[in-house]
């Protein structure tokens, strides 16, 4: 029987050799490539043809899910298991819209990551419970594209002003989007806002 052909995408150098020297344990996986960006997932994948991506969901160039998502397209043979350090409801729903094979917490016990592997290898889904139930319990996003899109630049730091000029809309209109969406968050105010909907992952 063929091992299972793993591509890791881990950003620290560290974590990575010791996740590879884990897998590397399992006589039935193989690591046959590595990267540290999400932007070198998809060349990775076209050269080595894994079976199974496991992704950490922060990379520099491009997060783990839009990664993901490109995988998915450019090589659909291959199932992704996604790792991250903070169960965000909002981030894991994003995740499973993706259409992920897995998500697996990072501080899960070492004996996880094979077994996620192997379900996601033949086909399953592996959530981590603690994942899932996070997801479970939260309530949908309630903003809109646009209200996401002007709250990210509230978060950055910019003010009416600023967002009206970068989304090309009325000083007016940014005020009243900004006002519906300390509302629809039952916030205090505009940076109470940005806290709610980073904690739940709404602006990722």
């Amino acid at each position: 029987m063929q091992p299972v052909k793993v591509l890791l995408a881990e950003d620290l150098s560290m974590i990575r050799g010791a996740l590879i020297a884990l897998l590397e344990l399992e006589p039935d996986l193989r690591v046959v490539t590595s990267v540290g960006r999400g932007d070198a997932i998809v060349p990775a994948a076209v050269r080595s043809r894994p079976d199974v991506a496991i992704i950490d969901i922060g990379l520099p160039g491009g997060d783990g899910i839009t990664a993901a998502a490109a995988l998915h397209e450019q090589v659909p043979t291959c199932r992704t298991l996604i790792l991250t350090a903070q169960g965000q409801p909002g981030t894991i729903r994003r995740a499973l819209s993706t259409r992920v094979s897995g998500l697996l917490l990072k501080d899960a016990p070492p004996e996880q990551l094979s077994k996620a592997v192997r379900a996601v290898a033949a086909g399953g889904r592996f959530i981590d419970p603690q994942l899932a139930l996070s997801a479970w319990d939260t309530q949908e996003n309630p903003l809109s594209p646009r209200e996401r899109e002007v709250l990210r630049f509230a978060a950055q730091g910019a003010d009416t002003d600023e967002i009206a000029g970068c989304l090309y809309l009325s000083v007016g209109t940014v005020r009243n989007y900004l006002t519906t969406i300390v509302t629809k968050l039952n916030a205090r105010n505009r940076v109470d806002a940005v806290r709610i909907a980073t904690q739940a992952g709404w602006l990722t």
